[in-house]
């Protein structure tokens, strides 16, 4: 351990510090702008620096361990219940002290730039999707109060409007004509952000070992590996899962255990992404077998247990799978191989 344990709470302009001993004891306390702030930092000795894993944190702890001290992020949802009273720059850093006590509480692996950068165009094609969600609705109801329904699909229902624009009137017309060529416009944002995708991973083996496995293309590989970054931080694939929120609820006192709904903790994105590339899976095996083509392991497994609990159920079950097929096949280093047992 550091001789000396710092606790910052965050912020744009004005950071608050906490300057403890190894044994918890808080012997000063500073209240800093941003430049004098890096100065006091830069010229510490070196020690253990413990934050929040919030905005900017990333960016604070690569930064410090180039300075040579260890930094250390800590779930905020798991530092507020250490907070007493009320809520100030002064309890936060007591709070994290506390938290940082805490065995149980295990930190958040610091992000490199690489890592952020693939983060940042996910959640930007993520806005460009409800952006385009949002206004292709709005074109599917103008359409259809004028008695023309379109199609399921974003790209025939664009091709019918475009062919049906005649029969608007001249207001509505007006009204849509900027509309149609914004969702043009985000329709080809997305697929070349998809493009930047496969460029900026073309040479990571990780995300081309994990598109092996069913169900897992550009998008959730990506996704994974912008996220976790190293399998290492997990001890198993379960936790690995749980970490996820994919896993049972549960709910037990004494001989009585309970094994709910999924948790939905983690992240939601990673899970969305990875319930419908299951579903993608389960579409894939149920039509591979009504071809009277051989199924692999978890393929039959899948097709037997939707006849038995339906076709959601399923999805989730094996997204759960295949995540824990994820953590395997990252941490060997392996591509994915059909109905491999481990020795």
């Amino acid at each position: 351990m550091k001789n000396t344990i710092i606790t910052i709470d965050l912020a744009t302009s004005v950071f608050e510090l906490a300057i403890a001993t190894p044994q918890y004891r808080i012997t000063q306390r500073r209240r800093l702008d941003r430049d004098a702030f890096r100065q006091f930092i830069h010229e510490q000795e070196p020690a253990l620096l413990v934050m929040e894993a919030c905005g900017s944190a990333h960016h604070w702890g690569r930064l410090f361990r180039e300075w040579g001290h260890e930094a250390l992020l800590l779930p905020a949802q798991y530092v507020r219940p250490y907070r007493r009273r009320n809520k100030t720059d002064r309890t936060d850093c007591e709070a994290l002290l506390e938290a940082y006590r805490c065995e149980g509480i295990k930190p958040v692996a610091i992000k490199s730039i690489g890592q952020q950068e693939l983060q940042q165009m996910h959640r930007l094609r993520e806005q460009w999707k409800r952006t385009k969600v949002a206004r292709m609705n709005f074109l599917r109801g103008v359409f259809r109060e004028q008695g023309i329904p379109l199609p399921a699909s974003d790209r025939e229902a664009l091709r019918e409007a475009n062919l049906h624009v005649g029969q608007l009137s001249s207001l509505t017309l007006y009204m849509l004509r900027p509309l149609m060529q914004e969702l043009e416009t985000l329709e080809t944002h997305m697929a070349g952000l998809e493009q930047q995708l496969i460029h900026a991973t073309r040479q990571n083996e990780t995300v081309a070992n994990l598109q092996t496995i069913p169900g897992i293309g550009l998008l959730t590989s990506t996704a994974l590996v912008a996220a976790v970054g190293k399998a290492e931080q997990f001890q198993s694939a379960r936790q690995f899962a749980s970490w996820l929120g994919i896993t049972p609820r549960e709910s037990s006192s004494g001989n009585r255990r309970f094994l709910g709904s999924i948790t939905k903790q983690g992240n939601t994105y990673l899970r969305t992404l990875l319930v419908h590339g299951a579903r993608s899976a389960l579409v894939a095996a149920k039509r591979q077998a009504k071809s009277g083509k051989p199924l692999g392991r978890l393929q039959e497994w899948a097709v037997k247990l939707e006849q038995r609990s339906g076709h959601n159920k399923t999805a989730v079950a094996l997204a759960n799978k295949l995540a824990r097929t994820v953590w395997a096949c990252w941490k060997s280093g392996k591509p994915y191989q059909a109905g491999y047992c481990p020795a």
